[in-house]
């Protein structure tokens, strides 16, 4: 993408009513759009590291088992009614509305009813479990107050998935290896040195669930964390009993500020008995299906990166969310020879399958690497006067702010390694 071209524009202020650092940079780099309070369009930018975002999930999902499939945002009361959670008082952030010919739909906030219920149309023996099934779904909740940039909206996509199991081993064997995968996923996104696996209340299902904390100053649940064995505990079941449980004491944990940036979450025989799901076992005996619930926000994950690694010049992207994986920039004035190069380096590479934002723009230097710092591209070739005299590319990382020449013929094979 020649950056002439893009139809985004770098900003000099946010919105005076955006408060969170991720939406201020986000929408000042041209990455998103704020539509209201607690609704945001993703622009060319920001839909290109959405989509990378997602697919880091989709590949992680995919190794352990997971099928991807799309259930419908619009949802009928009549399954919601058997699980008890069509009523505002058991799920407070239902967007609802009139048919036109009457009766009422519900836009989905979560889909363990819906798809449990579709689950019981393929399952009825043994041999058919375990299922591990996930979406990337658009979300609507009626949030009193959607704050806290993209990390919290009103309308959002989320990555759910969803395991039906035959035994309690069987389930626990599966929610081990998708808490691995959510920290692979975040290795990759560049926060795993950030995050933490943080014991929680399972609520009337378990006595824990898993959430994943990242450290930030904006996050809004407080965790004590031990960095020794990188787990932490939840304010809400930080206790002396469950702090003997986990083999920790008071005084090895830190109180910190963190964002929740996933969460796994045994549901047990809940679902699976209110809405008819059983399997035959190998005796013939009718037994419920074991479910557990695995759920992240690409979205929220997104601003969490910015607001984690975000620097004073602006965003800072690791190399898999990065919306190019180069930043190209020719620095060329009115030197018809560096314009040259830069375009043939651009050319060269598109041919080696390695796209590059192009920054091609006939502006001053200074605002060309203001808006570079501001973007975040991982990584940045400068094109110029110097570099060809140097016979090379100046190369840098936008996090380490290293650089180096490196020769033309060699440039390839540097970016690729």
């Amino acid at each position: 993408m020649r950056q002439s071209q893009l139809f985004t524009k770098t900003r000099r202020e946010a919105p005076k009513d955006e408060v969170a650092k991720n939406a201020q940079l986000l929408i000042r780099a041209g990455f998103i759009h704020k539509e209201m309070a607690g609704a945001y369009s993703y622009l060319p930018l920001g839909l290109r590291v959405l989509n990378n975002v997602q697919r880091i999930i989709r590949e992680e999902m995919n190794k352990i088992g997971g099928q991807e499939l799309a259930l419908t945002a619009l949802q009928s009361p009549a399954v919601w009614k058997k699980s008890g959670r069509w009523d505002d008082e058991a799920i407070d952030v239902w967007f609802k509305t009139q048919l036109k010919g009457g009766g009422e739909l519900g836009l989905g906030t979560t889909h363990e009813e819906p798809l449990t219920a579709l689950m019981a149309e393929y399952v009825s023996s043994y041999k058919d479990l375990p299922r591990y099934v996930y979406q990337f779904q658009t979300k609507f909740r009626n949030e009193l107050r959607a704050k806290s940039g993209i990390m919290r909206t009103r309308e959002f996509i989320m990555k759910d998935l969803y395991s039906f199991s035959r035994s309690e081993d069987e389930f626990r064997e599966f929610y081990e290896d998708c808490a691995e995968a959510y920290l692979a996923i975040f290795k990759r996104a560049g926060i795993g040195d950030y995050t933490f696996r943080t014991f929680a209340s399972g609520g009337s299902f378990s006595k824990f669930s898993d959430e994943f904390q990242a450290l930030s100053d904006a996050g809004e649940d407080t965790i004590y964390l031990h960095r020794g064995k990188r787990i932490a505990v939840n304010r809400e079941v930080y206790t002396d009993g469950v702090l003997a449980e986990l083999g920790i004491s008071k005084g090895e944990l830190e109180e910190v500020k963190a964002i929740e940036v996933g969460n796994i979450f045994p549901l047990g025989t809940r679902f699976s008995e209110a809405l008819g799901l059983t399997f035959k076992d190998e005796t013939g005996a009718e037994k419920p299906v074991i479910m557990g619930s695995y759920g992240i926000g690409p979205g929220r994950l997104m601003g969490t990166i910015v607001e984690i690694l975000a620097d004073d010049k602006g965003i800072v992207w690791p190399s898999e969310v990065s919306p190019f994986p180069v930043h190209l920039i020719a620095i060329a004035g009115s030197n018809k020879d560096v314009r040259a190069e830069a375009d043939r380096l651009y050319d060269l590479l598109k041919e080696n399958g390695i796209e590059a934002l192009y920054d091609d723009r006939d502006i001053r230097a200074g605002e060309k690497f203001a808006d570079a710092d501001l973007i975040g591209i991982s990584t940045r070739l400068v094109v110029s006067e110097k570099t060809l005299a140097e016979g090379g590319v100046e190369v840098s990382s936008r996090s380490e702010g290293q650089t180096a020449i490196v020769p033309d013929s060699t440039i390839i094979q540097h970016l690729k390694r």
